[in-house]
């Protein structure tokens, strides 16, 4: 209102014959603009990073509940939601630059192109992927999304050959960290491989899958406890996947958490709890929440849409998001994407722009909503992705 005031009175001293002032009106703010698919290699179909988002208006509302509206009347592209809020936090803090608050992706996949699978990383038996999901795709999705680094995870595609995500960690090492795949063989050649990809090949985490294990073995045989206990004597945090849900293996991420507590432990996609609808869930939700009285566990949330019960962009996962930071703190949750998976789902950057749309349903703080956003993996995982 001031700028509009002063620029009537300089026209009226300029234009002394003129009645009719006209106001200034500055320019609308424009968006970035969609691409309708990126181009993939020609051995691969086209996939496009992300979709047309319906939070495009929540983002324009959310910015403008945070920062000023500016002043100059040149167009420029919307800030994100996600940019707004860090903008805002650092402000709040007395820091100053993007450093401060990088954006980092804790759960995300890459496996080869046709073309690398053909040269010397092939997919395991039965196990070739039906989307694209190699890194120069990857780092595509990302740069438009402005996620700064992330935690790759090994496939299920090429199962205990890591060669492929080797190459990807060495190529980039401020980009990305790896996270291995636990091989629970009955002979135990298992640790050894651990042992050697953390400490030779700098892997900084390992992932438990239960349906990994022989036929009717737990997480808690030998094999497993000795990979557990290396993994925290290597400081590798354990990522766990329970597909089949958090009450079929409570008792034994009790039991390994009480006798290793030295073994960080990440539950990946929130532990697979979809908002309760009945006794029994509200039950298995109760156990997983209750996990948080061990000071190592800590939570990925990530894979909204593996845990919704809702269309984009999954708005009943905000309860669960909620009493997950009243029980385990901010500083003990981060957020992942589940690339490529997410892709034909909502998009890669409509899976980080949910994020910050879902948070705003329950009130979620800036200062929280950074821990979550990249503040707590960089901090677990200290002088990852750091700029050289």
């Amino acid at each position: 209102i001031s700028i509009f005031k002063f620029v009537c009175v300089f026209k009226k001293k300029k234009k002394k014959n003129h009645t009719h002032i006209k106001p200034v009106t500055p320019h609308r703010t424009r968006g970035h603009q969609h691409p309708s698919s990126l181009m993939a290699s020609s051995s691969a179909a086209a996939v496009p990073c992300r979709f047309l988002s319906p939070l495009a208006t929540t983002s324009r509302t959310l910015l403008s509940s945070i920062l000023p509206t500016p002043a100059t009347t040149r167009r420029r592209p919307l800030l994100s939601s996600t940019t707004a809020i860090c903008a805002a936090a650092m402000a709040a803090s007395g820091k100053a630059g993007p450093a401060s608050c990088k954006v980092v992706d804790s759960h995300l996949h890459v496996w080869a192109s046709p073309l690398q699978a053909a040269e010397g990383y092939p997919f395991s038996p039965g196990q070739e992927p039906t989307l694209r999901g190699d890194v120069d795709f990857l780092l595509e999705c990302m740069d438009e999304a402005g996620v700064d680094g992330a935690l790759i995870v090994q496939p299920i595609n090429h199962m205990f050959d890591h060669s492929l995500v080797t190459s990807v960690l060495k190529k980039y090492p401020s980009k990305f960290i790896g996270c291995c795949l636990a091989n629970p063989a009955d002979d135990g050649s298992g640790i050894k491989q651990l042992e050697h990809l953390i400490v030779q090949e700098k892997y900084r985490a390992v992932r438990f899958n239960p349906n990994l294990w022989p036929s009717g073995q737990k997480m808690t045989n030998e094999v497993g406890r000795s990979l557990f206990a290396k993994a925290g004597e290597l400081g590798a945090p354990v990522g766990i996947m329970v597909m089949k849900g958090i009450s079929s293996y409570i008792q034994e991420i009790e039991e390994l958490c009480t006798d290793y507590p030295a073994t960080t432990v990440i539950f990946d996609h929130m532990a697979f709890c979809k908002p309760p609808t009945n006794d029994d869930e509200e039950k298995a939700f109760s156990s997983f929440l209750n996990l948080s009285r061990f000071p190592q566990v800590y939570v990925k949330y990530s894979a909204l849409f593996r845990i919704t019960r809702e269309a984009y962009p999954y708005e009943d996962t905000s309860q669960l998001l909620s009493r997950v930071i009243s029980s385990y703190g901010a500083n003990r949750i981060m957020w992942g994407s589940d690339f490529p998976y997410v892709v034909p789902e909502c998009g890669y950057k409509g899976a980080k722009e949910a994020i910050s749309h879902v948070a705003g349903k329950v009130a979620v703080s800036s200062s929280d909503l950074e821990w979550i956003l990249g503040k707590t993996v960089s901090q677990l995982f200290q002088g990852a992705w750091v700029t050289p």
